[in-house]
């Protein structure tokens, strides 16, 4: 495994640990026998159509197979990066540039399954030799797959710690999203460490003009950055 380091489009660097060629065949591995134990069941559950001429045949098993034919690209557009053998794994297809896959990058991932999977293995050993673990089809896409078991503290997420007498101040704090708390504190963190005073100041605008606050009742911009994301905590985790 090796380190990414992501910067959002929020311009905040995270870091991730890239999967290496061993996890990911694994994943692999599990994708396999869940595509063989569909068929196995195709198998012995249609059976029945076995009279049948040859094309009708051709033509059933061309259907059915469509589900193994896509199965990884259509659990990737749906499980935002992740197929069941990756979700076991913990583990998910992100853009390296910090946006979000999308369907285009998928069906790029896909296409180069051909090259990557079944031409000798060659993803595999791309891998490998890869600064970014990725095989040819994430260099195509501009993707990478990283672990997901990297520990996560409280200040890694969008969640506050607040005393069991916490009084909120701003109860407009509801008209933000998970998202926007995200990035709020995300890019509140990164500036408050780096003292960037007027990131601070441009965050606290924006968050009064979009909460609605007609009056501020803290003295400084970190405290009242503060007091909004434990207050969008106090009301979201208790609604």
């Amino acid at each position: 495994m090796s380190e990414l380091q992501i910067n959002t489009t929020q311009n905040v660097k995270i870091k991730f640990t890239a999967v290496g060629a061993g996890e990911r065949l694994l994943a692999f591995i599990i994708d396999t026998a869940i595509k063989i134990g569909y068929l196995l069941v195709l198998n012995w559950t249609f059976g029945v159509f076995e009279n049948m001429d040859e094309w009708s045949q051709i033509a059933i098993n061309t259907v059915l197979s469509f589900p193994v034919m896509f199965y990884t690209l259509a659990l990737e557009s749906l499980l935002e990066g992740q197929t069941i053998g990756k979700r076991v794994l913990k583990i998910r297809v992100v853009k390296i540039d910090g946006y979000q896959a999308s369907l285009a990058d998928y069906v790029v991932r896909w296409f180069f399954r051909i090259v990557d999977v079944y031409i000798f293995g060659l993803g595999f050993f791309v891998i490998m030799f890869s600064k970014k673990q990725q095989r040819l089809g994430d260099m195509a896409a501009g993707t990478a797959v990283i672990a997901l078991k990297d520990k996560v503290n409280i200040s890694h997420t969008i969640l506050e710690n607040l005393k069991e007498n916490y009084k909120p101040t701003y109860p407009n704090v509801i008209k933000l999203s998970d998202n926007d708390a995200r990035i709020i504190k995300d890019t509140f963190t990164v500036a408050k460490a780096s003292k960037d005073y007027q990131t601070l100041i441009k965050l606290r605008n924006k968050l009064v003009e979009v909460v609605e606050i007609k009056t501020v009742k803290q003295k400084t911009d970190i405290e009242f950055i503060d007091v909004i994301l434990k207050d969008y905590n106090f009301y979201t985790q208790n609604m």
